[in-house]
């Protein structure tokens, strides 16, 4: 039997560095209590939003992009909450509600009760048609 991946602090999965949905669908799978239910809403909805997304894992964070474009989003676990981050969050209308230090970068802060899947994926599919951050 495999061993469960460690949780890192506020819940954070540790998943190997990897390209492609294994490493991703692993995370997911190793997300604490109500957050792995949010994360395979959000899986899902880049995939049906971005058809052909390239994912991956680095950092111990899941990130979303096109292939030869960059990533344009990725997500952490917290405590009492997931930081879904939009690299060019200030290029989106509404702009994310949580402000970041680095310029462009804005936060969509989810808790337990409050995931609002029409405005994420509305995010999606605009962050998906911008210049992606080269990671």
């Amino acid at each position: 039997m495999a061993k469960a991946p460690k949780l890192l602090s506020g819940g954070n999965p540790q998943i190997a560095k990897g390209e492609g949905d294994g490493p991703v669908q692993a995370y997911i799978a190793a997300m604490p209590g109500w957050k792995s239910a949010i994360g395979g809403r959000i899986d899902a909805i880049v995939e049906r939003e971005v058809p052909g997304v390239a994912k991956a894992i680095k950092w111990n964070s899941p990130l979303y992009g096109r292939e030869g474009a960059g990533w344009f989003l990725s997500y952490h676990c917290f405590d009492k909450y997931l930081k879904l981050t939009f690299f060019r969050g200030q290029s989106l209308a509404p702009v994310p509600p949580v402000a970041s230090k680095s310029g462009d970068t804005r936060y969509y802060h989810v808790h337990e009760h409050d995931f609002d899947p029409a405005q994420f994926a509305d995010w999606v599919r605009q962050a998906s048609l911008l210049p992606g951050e080269k990671l």
